[in-house]
């Protein structure tokens, strides 16, 4: 694929060059916490390291002319089948400026968190909306509560995921917590 500059670039058309030269996008995610305070979570790996497996919100590019909430609507129905509507999600409630590495590029992400209260046993996971890049990198998806998430071995992203579904499943308190750049 070809960026809006020419450039060649895997990693499709809602990365942009950063001034400083790197690849960055702006992301909306979602997370989907069951009436047990857990969270719908992707598992992935990067193609160019097939050993290396993390843990991480739905979400993803905020694509030209769409808000941070339509795009949450939006990945939430592509990644997991499920359709919200503006009034399911609150929040924002997080944001986050990540860097980390993926197709062998280094990638800047700017991230705003939405929280949506679902039904686990509703909900029937759809891939059919995946993209190549996903279907590619895609592991799995499972409902983690923090416990999980701090017993099992991979990498989690944000880190601090595991406190902040605690906080969230005590109920969100109407402020955006803000985490400071991230590597990963």
């Amino acid at each position: 694929m070809r960026d809006s500059e020419g450039i060649t670039n895997s990693l499709g058309p809602d990365w942009r060059v950063a001034p400083d030269g790197v690849r960055e996008r702006d992301a909306a995610r979602v997370i989907l916490l069951d009436g047990d305070g857990r969270a719908l979570l992707l598992r992935s790996h990067d193609v160019d390291q097939p050993e290396r497996s993390w843990w991480f919100t739905l979400g993803g590019g905020i694509d030209p002319g769409e808000t941070p909430v339509e795009a949450a609507l939006r990945e939430v129905r592509e990644e997991a089948g499920l359709v919200l509507s503006p009034d399911d999600l609150e929040g924002p409630v997080l944001t986050r400026s990540a860097l980390f590495d993926f197709y062998a590029e280094t990638c800047r992400q700017h991230e705003v968190f939405f929280l949506a209260r679902v039904s686990a046993g509703a909900l029937a996971f759809d891939r059919s909306g995946w993209t190549a890049i996903e279907r590619e990198t895609i592991d799995d998806l499972a409902w983690l509560g923090a416990a999980d998430l701090r017993a099992q071995p991979l990498e989690v992203f944000p880190h601090e995921l595991p406190e902040i579904l605690d906080d969230l499943a005590a109920g969100w308190d109407g402020r955006a917590r803000h985490l400071g750049p991230q590597r990963g």
